[in-house]
């Protein structure tokens, strides 16, 4: 006779959705600005091209307005705070007994299919923060906590998209 563990239990989501709050509250306090994650993404980007071709770095336009005329963009609070969401949640797994190095997916697909298809959307999710101004973070929980319409626009097209698309992609998981 096997025991089975029970399920662990998850946070409240609306305690995380209070805690999450209480954390922009603390943002704005400390820095003055609102939490976002693409922008730590746009550093790492910025600091790689500047290393590995700078001629190119300092004659394209974007590269000049985020690069060398300020200081080193890995020093940017975001990157900080990104490194700090990846420990994090690597802890908080670890604490709860959750860790583990596997791929969720449909029984019907292969990890590689799996992952090829995370990497894609990984990719246009970065393309579209870039063309948005900002991740769900940053311009979609930032911009509703100051009543920005973007803020608004940019939660309901996020959502209003992975809804319309759910159907479409249901069989990467189930």
């Amino acid at each position: 006779m096997t025991k089975e563990k029970a399920p662990k239990k998850y946070m409240n989501p609306y305690l995380g959705g209070v805690l999450l709050g209480l954390v922009l509250v603390f943002a704005f306090w400390v820095s003055g600005r609102g939490l976002g994650a693409s922008g730590a993404s746009k550093s790492l980007i910025i600091a790689g091209v500047e290393t590995i071709a700078p001629s190119h770095a300092s004659s394209a336009s974007f590269y000049k307005e985020y690069g060398s005329s300020k200081e080193n963009p890995l020093k940017s609070w975001l990157v900080f705070q990104m490194m700090g969401v990846v420990v994090g949640g690597f802890l908080s797994g670890a604490f709860a007994g959750r860790l583990k190095f596997k791929v969720e997916k449909s029984p019907k697909i292969t990890n590689k299919t799996r992952l090829i298809f995370a990497v894609i959307g990984g990719v246009l999710f970065g393309f579209g923060a870039q063309l948005g101004r900002g991740c769900t973070s940053g311009s979609a929980l930032t911009g509703m906590s100051v009543l920005s319409v973007g803020g608004f626009v940019t939660m309901a097209a996020i959502f209003g998209t992975a809804f319309a698309l759910a159907y479409f992609a249901r069989k990467l998981w189930i």
